[in-house]
């Protein structure tokens, strides 16, 4: 399973995906019958809605994060197994490696962003976070936690003044990397937020926190505890953290986010093979659940990015020889949907 391609220290994500989740077969029966038509290629069959953007080259990729240069579009994908981060320009079929395994060391590639400058972010989920330009693919900065016990860097959000936010699932905090940071290149990633004493008790072991996104404006974040199935909001003016009122749903097994300007938020959900989508309130603090879509062909997404006219959703098949789960995974796909 995952020793045969990852090196140990990777081997909590097992916890981090099963601890609170259905299991995949039960995810699998749970799943509605779909139909043959519109089908992805290399995937389960679709009800039409589904259909596959790009694929990914090797054999065994397990996608985790995905990123779009809000510039030009081009999308960046990140391999949980080795550390690989795929580009895809607009309109090719095949991605291409942009950055190799093993690229400054790098173990794996979990939350990935662009920001508005076009650098793209790169989470370790073993040590921390990378910044690499995407015209010379040159590192232009590295941030590593400080201290040490056990650690799980996830997910990235980037604010409009160049701030990052990143979530880790085991410590339960939100670390921080101002534009200040940034310039200088390198540094300690330091807690910005400690949100362990407002989470819901969950059993020993299983992972909270994951996705992570800011409002538009730079007002607040929006981090998501998969166990649990909460939302928080952190207020980036006064610090203070409070739970966002859901109306219609949960977010439990909720991995990547997507807050669009509209305030629609889209969600991927691994283990159950579902997208969900909410209206959330101006000021952050309600979300009211609006659609959701439940199909095997999204083969366990983990993160989502969305631009006008579709939402790009990686098919990471953690379940097929990956940290879910023994078997033989199919062509490594980005599904497109209409969501």
């Amino acid at each position: 399973m995952l020793k045969k391609f990852l090196p140990a220290t990777l081997l909590t994500l097992t916890t981090a995906l099963t601890v609170g989740a259905v299991p995949a077969a039960q995810a699998a029966q749970a799943a509605p019958a779909a139909s043959s038509e519109s089908a992805p290629a290399s995937a389960p069959a679709s009800d039409g809605r589904i259909s596959t953007a790009f694929t990914l080259p090797g054999e065994k990729v397990y996608p985790e994060g995905i990123a779009t240069d809000p510039r030009n579009h081009t999308v960046y994908v990140g391999s949980y197994a080795d550390g690989t981060v795929y580009r895809a320009r607009p309109g090719q079929r095949t991605a291409e490696v942009f950055l190799p395994a093993g690229t400054d060391g790098r173990h794996t590639a979990n939350g990935l962003r662009v920001d508005a400058r076009g650098r793209l972010w790169v989470t370790d989920s073993t040590s921390g976070v990378s910044v690499y330009d995407t015209a010379s693919r040159r590192r232009l900065a590295h941030f590593e936690v400080a201290g040490t016990g056990g650690l799980f860097v996830n997910d990235l959000a980037i604010t409009p003044d160049g701030t990052a936010y990143l979530t880790d699932s085991v410590r339960s905090v939100v670390y921080r990397v101002t534009p200040a940071q940034l310039a200088a290149g390198s540094g300690a990633l330091l807690p910005a937020y400690d949100l362990s004493g407002h989470l819901t008790p969950s059993p020993a072991g299983s992972f909270a926190l994951n996705g992570i996104v800011s409002d538009p404006a730079g007002r607040f974040l929006l981090a998501v505890d998969m166990t649990a199935g909460d939302l928080h909001r952190i207020d980036l003016r006064t610090g203070a953290i409070s739970r966002v009122a859901l109306q219609g749903g949960d977010l439990t097994h909720a991995d990547g986010l997507d807050l669009a300007p509209d305030g629609t938020l889209r969600v991927a959900h691994n283990t159950t093979n579902t997208l969900t989508r909410w209206h959330l309130s101006p000021d952050g603090t309600r979300a009211r659940l609006t659609r959701t879509i439940t199909d095997p062909s999204l083969q366990i997404p983990t993160t989502l990015s969305h631009t006008p006219g579709r939402t790009l959703v990686v098919r990471s098949q953690f379940d097929k020889g990956g940290p879910m789960g023994p078997g033989t995974p199919t062509s490594f796909t980005i599904a497109s949907v209409s969501f």
